[in-house]
């Protein structure tokens, strides 16, 4: 069984990646609803948090950890590993290696939440896998939010206008490449594409964390997915269709349980 969590809705991104990569595979997502954000949490308090969850689906029987927010696996990812040795562990971060190494332009960007584009995780890995491209750091406030919230992500007039003047001047720029570097900014791609329009490839690292599963764990199992959260877990069941995942409502058992950790 596999274990996807997160703060929040962001990782259904990912979950639905690992699903369509692992179809045949048990699968357990967990929204720790009752603490997010963990943007503005202190790593101290997101690693406790990490380690409990991380506990706590073990027990439940998972064999494969999958942190999927960016703020968490910068916080606690070695933690949990070094707590869990014989667990197989996987993080994401934002795609900044690989949309440097595909730039033909020599400029990238990274679409993030304020938090973590004043990280200094991030600006680590733009100095260990941008060398040589410049690399236009964005930050979107706000927009995390309003996937969270299940605001209409595409049907807003004002809210399309907001995304238009954040990316058109990257493009402006030459960038070639414009990296989610949130997993909450997948919900969000088919507007920012067309925003793009051709000038630009979106990077997703979600579809690799599911290759990455793929590799680590041996998919075995019925097709089952269980959703938990720390607080409102009728929010998950909610989400599913407002996101766009209604396909996943086959593989749950039944509604969203409460999680207490």
């Amino acid at each position: 069984m596999i274990g996807i969590f997160d703060s929040g809705l962001g990782g259904l991104s990912v979950l639905s990646a690992v699903a369509r990569a692992n179809p045949g595979a048990d699968l357990v997502y967990l929204a720790d609803t009752a603490h997010l954000p963990y943007g503005n949490k202190s790593d101290e308090f997101i690693c406790a948090r990490v380690l409990a969850i991380g506990r706590h689906l073990i027990e439940r029987g998972c064999g494969t950890l999958v942190v999927a927010c960016n703020t968490a696996t910068a916080a606690a990812l070695s933690a949990l590993r070094g707590r869990h040795p014989g667990i197989p562990v996987v993080g994401v971060e934002p795609g900044v290696k690989p949309a440097a190494a595909a730039s033909r332009s020599g400029a990238i960007a990274v679409l993030a939440t304020e938090s973590t584009a004043g990280s200094a995780r991030l600006s680590a890995l733009i100095r260990a896998h941008a060398g040589g491209v410049a690399v236009h750091v964005a930050a979107c406030p706000g927009w995390a939010t309003r996937v969270e919230t299940l605001q209409p992500l595409d049907a807003d007039p004002q809210f399309a206008a907001e995304v238009a003047a954040k990316v058109l001047p990257l493009l402006d720029a030459g960038i070639d490449r414009l990296v989610l570097g949130c997993t909450h900014y997948s919900f969000l791609a088919p507007l920012i594409a067309r925003q793009v329009a051709g000038r630009a490839e979106l990077v997703d690292v979600a579809d690799a964390v599911a290759r990455q599963v793929l590799r680590l764990s041996d998919g075995a199992g019925s097709g089952r997915l269980e959703l938990l959260a720390t607080a409102t877990p009728e929010r998950l069941d909610a989400a599913l269709p407002a996101l766009g995942l209604g396909w996943l409502a086959a593989r749950v058992g039944g509604a969203a349980q409460l999680a207490e950790i």
